[in-house]
């Protein structure tokens, strides 16, 4: 059975792909570092109760031992109680800063320049470039620049086989050119939907129709004007940041400071965008400060999206495009209109998929959402260098068990042919990119939330994608997943 169906698929020219799996190995035989402490702690107040006084003194250090192995051991969520004691410590710091409450100071300006953005999102500049009119956003804290590019592109699923295999190997070209760079930071890719505005029909309608006052005509206009609200598009950009310490020596060339990271950043969208166009992906321009500042809002304030859309006189504005209110709790976030939640992909498929396999989630209707996939190139010798250290450490974990009389398990075994394929793959000249995907659904009430989020988890698992609702970390997340500005979380 599986043989006529990869030879069909050869036949047709598509060919079906493997994720590698999340590494999940620790320190010593599959333990992490907060998990060694804890064990020691236990192990260390045992040793010392048998020595110090017997059975008397290992009852009363008992509470050690015990707490310990429960939270080196126990599983909560998919994490083990000891991953879990960072986040919920950072949670409560931050609760009691009052960190997780935003609200705009309508009084007060905010510096100029800046995104008014809530959080860590604060610190956010804006640098307009003179020569192509794009919105460059400067993160002082973690040295990049930006600039957001939209694209357009055929329905994938839509295409023939042969089609959809030629499309991925041009897309796979423009991954391996930011790797070739060695100045690319992050590459972000974000589909988004958003509530269709009608301004496409009002247009058509005002370039191909005749209002001449009869009845059909009114009522084809008054049809427009209600029914094209109602409607829901696509959006797509791509991000590209600058790693401006990577990039420090061609800055200081072209003048330092942000005027020449503007001009290095100019010619890495001058390449992706040759790239782009390669792979047959029409280019609808770079955002502009004004593009930006709508993308923003419409991200936090989802009731407005179709307004902004229809009247291009308002909400043009940077320094007023973030949110009035924001409200964070332990596993969502209320904004000016909506609710959020922010999924994280924890496992890409681990059998074998073809390019389409997450139709599922992006063609998922009726729900408002951001998916974003964010690609952190490796260098060809620090990735060379990472998978020479990933053979040493799987090799002595294996020989380590062998000694102990462990058994070898097949999810063992299969990581090891993980790092090998990879090996093969940087050999053979192929690019190395760690990916992140992060899924943002926002909904009007939390009922609404729930019921989509559910669905948002069906599709996933329709996709052959386990997901997993992020939690403490939902306002941070969000900037991620639902804004284009290539930050990571």
């Amino acid at each position: 059975m599986s043989t006529q169906q990869n030879t069909s698929s050869a036949g047709f020219g598509l060919r079906a792909v493997q994720f590698s799996r999340l590494t999940r190995r620790g320190i010593l035989l599959g333990l992490s570092l907060p998990q060694l402490i804890v064990l020691a702690t236990g192990v260390l107040s045992i040793v010392g109760a048998l020595y110090a006084g017997g059975g008397i003194l290992l009852a009363w250090t008992a509470p050690i031992w015990l707490l310990s192995a429960a939270l080196a051991w126990t599983p909560v969520g998919g994490r083990k109680l000891i991953e879990w004691v960072p986040v919920t410590f950072r949670w409560v710091a931050r609760t009691q800063a009052r960190q997780t409450v935003f609200r705009r100071r309508v009084v007060k300006p905010r510096p100029a320049g800046t995104l008014a953005l809530p959080g860590d999102a604060a610190s956010l500049r804006e640098w307009e470039d003179s020569e192509t009119g794009a919105a460059m956003i400067h993160d002082p804290h973690a040295q990049t620049l930006t600039a957001i590019v939209g694209v357009s592109h055929p329905a994938f699923v839509l295409l023939d086989p042969g089609e959809q295999e030629r499309r991925v190997a041009t897309w796979g070209r423009v991954l391996a050119t930011t790797c070739r760079s060695g100045r690319i930071a992050r590459l972000q890719v974000c589909e988004r939907t958003l509530p269709d505005g009608g301004s496409g029909l009002v247009e058509w309608w005002q370039r191909h129709g005749t209002d001449d006052g009869s009845w059909t005509s009114t009522v084809y206009r008054e049809l427009i004007d209600r029914a094209g609200p109602a409607g829901e598009r696509h959006a797509t950009t791509i991000s590209l940041a600058l790693d401006l310490k990577a990039a420090a020596r061609q800055v200081r060339t072209n003048g330092g400071g942000i005027k020449g990271a503007a001009a290095v950043l100019r010619q890495e969208m001058t390449t992706l965008v040759t790239a782009l166009r390669a792979a047959e992906l029409t280019i609808t321009g770079w955002l502009t400060p004004a593009q930006v500042a709508v993308v923003l809002r419409s991200a936090y304030d989802p009731a407005t999206a179709a307004i902004l859309e229809r009247n291009t006189d308002i909400g043009r504005t940077l320094a007023t495009a973030g949110p009035v209110a924001v409200t964070e709790s332990w596993d969502r976030l209320r904004s000016d209109s909506a609710h959020h939640a922010v999924l994280w992909v924890s496992e890409w498929p681990r059998s074998q998929v073809y390019p389409g396999f997450l139709a599922p989630v992006l063609l998922s209707s009726g729900i408002q959402r951001s998916f974003s996939l964010v690609c952190t190139p490796i260098r060809s010798d620090q990735a060379a260098r990472d998978i020479r250290k990933k053979k040493t450490e799987l090799i002595s974990d294996a020989a380590q068990r062998q000694k102990m009389g462990q058994i070898e398990d097949a999810s063992q075994t299969a990581e090891y042919g993980d790092v090998l394929q990879q090996e093969a793959d940087l050999t053979a000249g192929h690019g190395v990119l760690r990916y992140s995907g992060l899924i943002s659904v926002s909904a009007p009430s939390p009922e609404e939330l729930d019921t989509a989020v559910a669905a948002i988890e069906q599709a996933a698992i329709q996709a052959s994608c386990e997901t997993r609702r992020l939690v403490g970390q939902q306002a941070q997340a969000f900037t991620v997943a639902a804004l284009p500005l290539c930050r990571t979380v």
